[in-house]
């Protein structure tokens, strides 16, 4: 549990005016830094050391203050300008830590961390307010307490935070107002838009996940090469498919992309990925986002399938707690990774995590293993289509309607005979219900 120094590469490019020190305290067990450290690295820090400790919050430090003693050596050892710490701190809390570090030190905690990635990888409006609403959610509890304090203590700036002004905290829910707002009226639009698609004969598949699980790599697997283009949510600097990189967060906003299935026209949308530990108000913040899932005819839960079954598991329930309330569509599970597994490992995880993930399917999304069995999977999955068989008088105007056909549905066979064309097909029930309209509609030429 004591300091440990290391200047180890990361494989990312940092700014090296940006050193930090890693921090975590936990209860119980032993500080895991992998994903802080992950965290960090996505923001642009160089890692200069890392400290951990097992014991109880303390009130004032978080950390014990002996601990915040051996983290101010480490910090000033390192030349560190940042301390990242992996837990919610209290606006107390950072200050007390921060007194004791070298002057000009700052320090992070894990949720200032998150939204710093977040408000860097916001490039749309919708992603931008989302981060907004989140900045403003996490800082708002903190005006409360530092008006809290200021009616108990008249003495201006207490604990070196700064005068209080009464209007910060009208300003900020002021503010939080009109996000909610705004981002209400972009959600109507996006809900439009994919009744819009539905209604075109297209099935609307969502992925979701751990960040690094391989959402985007996957898509990159099913997505055909015609783009879907998505308006404020789709990335500007994204080319045929969504960018794949071994790096917390690429998606932020959302990606959408048509799917290459074999009978169904399926648009397939990249989320942003979940991460552990996320409180509430933060998953609120990016409900817009989550729409795209929620919304969603079949959800694809991508899985990590390398990592340990405990993490897997704790990820899964995680994830299931997150869409249960508000998904509307099934879940299927992948088990993505797998060139990474031999078959006796595959085995055991599969039965470890039966509960959790039902009858999942195994692929490499680097690879390309199982991702036919995907495709078929998802074509399963989908809600059932409806057949149906239509007899059309030959009109000026009925080649135009099979070739409707054809665009919204898997026509099966197509007969010719004396003035009258015979179509069978498969369809969702409104795009079978808006073709028998389409029929109803022709009239023979010499009627």
């Amino acid at each position: 549990m004591s300091g440990e120094h290391a200047d180890r590469p990361n494989g990312r490019e940092t700014n090296a005016n940006r050193r930090a020190v890693l921090a975590k305290r936990v209860d119980a067990g032993t500080a895991d830094l992998e994903e802080i450290e992950q965290l960090a690295a996505a923001a642009g820090y160089e890692i200069a050391g890392r400290i951990t400790q097992t014991r109880e919050e303390d009130a004032a430090y978080l950390l014990g203050e002996g601990k915040v003693e051996e983290l101010a050596e480490l910090v000033s050892r390192t030349d560190a300008t940042h301390v990242v710490v992996d837990n919610d701190m209290g606006p107390y809390q950072t200050f007390n830590v921060g007194k004791k570090l070298p002057e000009g030190v700052e320090v992070v905690d894990r949720f200032t961390l998150i939204l710093e990635i977040f408000a860097e990888r916001a490039r749309t409006r919708k992603a931008q307010l989302q981060v907004e609403l989140a900045e403003l959610r996490y800082e708002l509890p903190r005006a409360e307490a530092k008006a809290s304090l200021a009616k108990r203590d008249e003495r201006p700036g207490f604990m070196g935070l700064g005068e209080y002004d009464e209007s910060v905290e009208r300003d900020i829910k002021r503010r939080i107002s009109d996000i909610r707002e705004e981002l209400s009226s972009i959600a109507k639009t996006e809900r439009a838009r994919r009744e819009e698609r539905r209604a075109s004969g297209f099935d609307l598949v969502a992925l979701a996940g751990y960040t690094n699980a391989g959402k985007s790599t996957l898509m990159r697997r099913l997505a055909a090469e015609l783009d879907v283009e998505e308006n404020a949510d789709r990335h500007p600097d994204l080319g045929t498919t969504a960018e794949s990189e071994d790096m917390l967060f690429t998606t932020l906003g959302t990606t959408t992309r048509r799917a290459e299935l074999d009978r169904r026209d399926v648009l397939l949308t990249d989320t942003v990925g979940f991460i552990s530990d996320l409180p509430h108000w933060l998953v609120e913040s990016f409900e817009s986002t989550l729409d795209s899932v929620y919304r969603a005819d079949l959800v694809l839960l991508v899985v990590d399938a390398s990592e340990p079954v405990r993490e897997m598991r704790e990820k899964l329930v995680t994830c299931h707690d997150t869409l249960h309330e508000r998904n509307r569509a099934p879940i299927c599970t992948v088990f993505n990774k797998v060139d990474r597994l031999d078959e006796g490992e595959l085995a055991e995880k599969r039965s470890a995590l039966s509960t959790l993930a039902p009858n999942p399917i195994a692929v490499s999304a680097t690879e390309g293993t199982g991702i036919d069995a995907l495709r078929e999977r998802v074509e399963a999955e989908l809600p059932d289509w409806e057949r149906e068989r239509l007899v059309l008088p030959m009109t000026d105007e009925t080649m135009s309607v099979v070739s409707w056909i054809h665009d919204h549905g898997h026509v099966e066979t197509e007969s010719y005979a004396g003035d009258q064309v015979t179509v069978e097909f498969e369809a969702k029930p409104a795009i079978v219900s808006k073709a028998r309209s389409k029929a109803g509609e022709l009239t023979p030429v010499d009627a």
